[in-house]
């Protein structure tokens, strides 16, 4: 009992030095109004967190070739028309490593694609993926899982990624993030691909 009364004080002491804390965090951030401006911008950023689970509804809806329309809490489309439409359905990929990530992939998507990491991170990944798809219902459904390895440059490492259910490996060759402009000539760039397609792809697919 003495717990149950004394922590509301607590909060409630802290309470001001809290504020305080969040209002030279919502300053750093460049956010105005201290603290009632950092709820604001949460309450704002909540909100924007739903819109990617309204885009599948009219990007399926377009691809149909047929007049479609949307009215949502986000978007407000009139009556239109796609064409050409595509022949088949483009398969919507949502990636992140988040739990709601995975489960908006799972939901609401055809797949999902991976952001990188160790191979015991994509190992947790892949499982939490599998149980969502469970749990949903899901598990026998077509769906897409692309990912960044180091093991889709040979081809047992392919294998021993398809044996995990991955359909699609992302591949590069040259760091992404280096500053500057690309020096790398044109026909390296081709000689890669050819490379990947030669040793890899042919003898994976083949």
């Amino acid at each position: 009992m003495t717990n149950a009364v004394f922590m509301p004080y607590v909060l409630a002491f802290n309470r001001d030095a809290i504020e305080d804390k969040i209002a030279r965090l919502a300053a750093y951030c460049g956010i105005k109004g201290g603290f009632d401006g950092f709820q604001k911008a949460i309450l704002k950023l909540r909100k924007e967190l739903k819109v990617p689970h309204t885009l599948p509804d009219f990007i399926k809806g377009l691809e149909t070739g047929e007049y479609f329309e949307f009215h949502g809490e986000f978007y407000d489309i009139p009556k239109i028309k796609m064409s050409p439409a595509p022949t088949e359905h483009i398969p919507l990929l949502v990636g992140g490593h988040a739990d709601l990530a995975l489960k908006r992939a799972v939901r609401r998507g055809d797949g999902w694609m991976h952001g990188g990491g160790t191979p015991e991170e994509l190992d947790a990944l892949l499982a939490k993926l599998a149980g969502i798809r469970k749990a949903e219902g899901k598990e026998d459904d077509p769906f897409e899982i692309h990912v960044i390895s180091m093991d889709a440059y040979t081809v047992d490492g392919c294998k021993r990624l398809e044996d995990k259910g991955i359909t699609d490996v992302i591949v590069g060759f040259r760091m992404p993030y280096i500053m500057g402009p690309d020096t790398e000539p044109l026909q390296k760039k081709i000689d890669h691909l050819n490379w990947y397609g030669e040793n890899l792809i042919a003898k994976v697919n083949g």
